[in-house]
């Protein structure tokens, strides 16, 4: 590791339990490494504030400071199929190094449970791509 970060970062994750590539991410100088700046503590804060998310504007609000903030790419989208329940929509957490596995499937399970507990979200993503007319 050639130069360390200026903030605290994730610990790493155990041998052969993520495939994140953290340390190559620490030892290329020229690597984004703001993903890193979410360590667990923060990852928790993070769910709890995506689960109590109450409308689709703050949750394209928490989309885009993800992007802004932590260098992640989500997308959130009508499945290809119908959509009859929240598992029906796709939602991606884009794969990048130090970025952990288990955050990748825990943001898209957080976002679930917040449309599950607000269908006015779920219905208003349908709306935004015209499948509601």
């Amino acid at each position: 590791m050639l130069h360390p970060p200026a903030f605290p970062i994730r610990k790493e994750c155990p041998p052969g339990a993520c495939v994140c590539e953290r340390e190559r991410l620490l030892d290329d100088p020229a690597a984004d490494r703001r993903v890193l700046r979410l360590t667990k503590e923060e990852e928790k804060r993070l769910i709890e504030r995506i689960e109590a998310i109450g409308s689709y504007a703050e949750l394209l609000r928490i989309g885009e400071r993800l992007r802004e903030q932590l260098g992640i790419s989500l997308t959130i989208a009508p499945g290809p199929n119908e959509v009859r329940t929240v598992r029906g929509f796709h939602i991606e957490v884009r794969e990048m190094p130090g970025l952990c596995r288990k955050t990748r499937q825990a943001i898209p399970a957080a976002i679930r449970r917040c449309l599950e507990s607000n269908p006015e979200i779920a219905f208003t993503i349908l709306n935004s791509h015209d499948l509601l007319g």
